[in-house]
């Protein structure tokens, strides 16, 4: 079976509770037990994020493949223009070369294959500056020494790069959700769904379907800066089931609450 045949099947089957995902489910247990561990050493603080000198915003998906972070990334940044601040965006830049260097600055004139088509098109689209790289908090460390003026990150990706510091998070799902609610194999999620959204999250629905979150100053991302320079935006529910998280906000919904920084 071609890889395209194997992930047209991976992702009908991660939509229901079926004989594929059932036969595939002890292997996601494995996995649940393994970043179950891996966020319990960050928890009792065995393991530490590394302190940045600058807030960052991260914006991911809970599930395997696209579901609208681009768009989110721009619509964030711009958002945070428009309040006065000076973003600059790290990515991993998926899918580039595997000779590149592991830190790179992406420019206008950037191979895609040296950077990944997505950090290029952030490039391009937002005129600010944009590194690449597999280690997050390498890739903000050098951007910061290259860029002082950056007083916020905007990481594209990233959620479960748990060194990477975050003074907030905005999670995308797109018309998806969260599937079956089972974590790979067996399902789409990169990792448990939490019965409690994370204090400081902004989670937005059906992310891809609105392009026009790219073309707007931001608002529509649900972030912001108040007047003391701290990012806001409003808070998740509590909700945190399979149904759950996805369906709390639209990508389009107005309205503040407060994220300290």
């Amino acid at each position: 079976m071609r890889s395209s045949g194997l992930e047209a099947t991976l992702q009908r089957a991660w939509l229901r509770r079926g004989a594929l995902a059932l036969a595939l489910w002890p292997l996601s247990m494995i996995l649940r037990l393994l970043v179950g561990l891996r966020k319990s050493l960050y928890m009792l603080g065995l393991r530490k994020p590394v302190s940045l000198p600058v807030p960052v915003v991260v914006v991911g998906n809970l599930i395997a493949g696209g579901a609208g972070k681009t768009p989110t990334v721009i619509a964030v940044v711009r958002c945070l223009q428009a309040a006065g601040r000076s973003p600059g965006v790290i990515s991993r830049g998926y899918g580039r070369q595997a000779d590149a260097p592991p830190v790179l600055e992406v420019q206008p004139d950037s191979p895609a294959a040296r950077v990944g088509d997505e950090p290029l098109l952030l490039r391009l689209r937002l005129k600010v500056p944009v590194f690449v790289g597999a280690d997050r908090v390498a890739v903000a460390s050098a951007l910061l020494r290259s860029h002082p003026g950056v007083d916020v990150l905007v990481s594209d990706d990233g959620l479960q790069h748990l060194r990477l510091p975050r003074a907030a998070q905005v999670v995308v799902f797109d018309e998806r959700g969260a599937g079956n609610g089972w974590m790979l194999p067996a399902g789409p999620l990169r990792e448990p769904l939490a019965k409690q959204a994370p204090p400081q999250t902004v989670i937005l629905q059906r992310a891809a379907a609105h392009d026009a979150l790219a073309g707007t100053s931001g608002d529509a991302a649900g972030l912001g800066t108040d007047r003391s320079g701290r990012l806001v935006g409003r808070p998740a529910g509590n909700d945190g089931g399979p149904d759950g998280p996805h369906r709390r906000r639209q990508a389009g919904d107005r309205g503040c609450g407060r994220f300290s920084t």
